[in-house]
């Protein structure tokens, strides 16, 4: 049978050019991010908003990211990727001003809603579209770079939190700052999407050069939009998402809940509490790093496998233990644990032959992934509020057994390893 996305292979150096494109729309979404996460106690003080002001604030980007991620196949379906990545962190960029405005020019809530709800919703459209352009130039490279262009989000969150931390040491108000984050953004990504090939089959325009992918036929935005929702009927994908949801779910918790389990639950200084995460933060992105040859060496299964049983130990060392060293080590097994299913499942949903099956696939499994990553947080504050949050953290460590049970979902499909 004939492959329907085959292609003459590209050369390697288009190949390199298109991922290190992806690289770069990581990066920045990932520098986009801990540029506003940064500036939040400067928001705060210069419009005077209390502790429930700010997380009122800080729920419209999180409403406005749910929409991201609904809207992101209709506009996937609607423009392809290239301009999809470029103006959804355009839309992020005129969130980021707007937020500036708001908290250093004119004190102005309602422009710092506004500017984050844009913010919001360009980040979680923006989420969904580079992991189906990473996945399919993945596919093309032939080698596992998933985990790798995750990473790349985050070397970007360090670079943005290390540029915040020089703004505000140097006294610079957070509109100039967060303007110099948004111009740089704005400028990186429309370079970076040049080199990101036109796929019709995905619903870039051909550019009529006479490409390969300009050469097929471009499907109607009806019959793509209709895929996009089609591959929801599919219970192995709906597998994939819970492996997803299982690791991401640990994840976000935990960059969210893990400095304040170790001052509340175990009893500890603030001090080590940031250095606990510090060493998860580390772990994760070393995980990811390191991750593209272990997959292409074992398998995806028995690397998810093991992951997830190194996850749910990490979590039972750091709930009960009960000396500091204990604590640190569960950390690392714990963020190594979780670091992979993310960018593992991405892959898994786009292994199938059809080109515009597998864009559809991976918007449906990143819903599911980032939701986790919106959702499992809330929930877990309430649960910690009722019955500890070492307690609520055994959520996480049920999750992460489901996921690794639910491993067979993500094996290779097509024959590459």
């Amino acid at each position: 049978m004939t492959d329907p996305g085959a292609r003459p292979p590209r050369p390697t150096r288009e190949l390199r050019a298109w991922r290190n494109a992806v690289f770069a729309v990581f990066f920045l979404s990932g520098l986009s991010m801990a540029s506003w996460v940064a500036r939040i106690p400067a928001v705060r003080d210069f419009n005077e908003l209390s502790t429930q002001g700010v997380g009122l604030v800080i729920l419209a980007g999180s409403i406005a990211s749910i929409g991201g991620l609904v809207a992101a196949p209709i506009v996937l379906a609607r423009f392809g990727p290239r301009i999809g990545m470029a103006s959804t962190l355009m839309v992020v960029s005129v969130g980021l001003v707007s937020v500036g405005i708001g908290s250093s020019i004119v004190p102005s809530i309602p422009l710092v809603v506004v500017g984050l709800a844009l913010f919001g919703f360009g980040n979680g459209a923006v989420d969904v579209i580079m992991n189906v352009s990473g996945a399919e130039a993945e596919r093309e490279i032939g080698r596992t770079v998933m985990p790798l262009m995750h990473a790349f989000f985050s070397f970007g969150t360090v670079a943005g939190a290390a540029v915040a931390a020089g703004a505000s040491a140097l006294s610079i108000a957070v509109f100039p700052h967060l303007l110099a984050v948004a111009i740089a953004i704005a400028i990186g990504v429309v370079i970076a999407v040049r080199f990101v090939p036109v796929r019709t089959e995905l619903g870039d325009a051909p550019e009529g050069d006479g490409e390969p992918d300009a050469a097929q036929p471009r499907r109607t935005f009806g019959e793509r939009l209709r895929a996009s929702l089609r591959v929801w009927g599919d219970l192995r994908l709906w597998l994939i998402g819970l492996v997803m949801l299982g690791m991401s779910f640990a994840e976000g918790s935990a960059n969210d809940w893990i400095a304040l389990a170790v001052v509340d639950g175990h009893h500890l200084d603030a001090t080590t509490a940031a250095a606990v995460f510090t060493v998860f933060t580390v772990a994760m992105t070393a995980s990811r790093v390191l991750g593209g040859p272990v997959l292409d060496r074992f398998g995806r299964v028995p690397v998810i496998r093991v992951l997830a049983a190194v996850g749910a130990g990490g979590l039972a060392l750091f709930i009960f233990g009960t000396e500091p060293w204990m604590l640190v080590v569960g950390t690392i097994l714990w963020g190594a644990g979780c670091s992979l299913g993310f960018p593992v499942g991405m892959s898994a949903a786009a292994d199938v032959p059809d080109r515009a099956e597998s864009a559809a696939r991976v918007s449906a499994v990143a819903m599911i992934g980032y939701c986790a990553f919106l959702v499992g947080p809330p929930v877990l504050g309430f649960l910690g509020e009722h019955f500890g949050i070492l307690n609520a953290l055994l959520v996480l460590l049920g999750l992460l057994v489901v996921a690794g049970l639910a491993a067979p979902a993500v094996r290779e499909r097509t024959g590459r390893r």
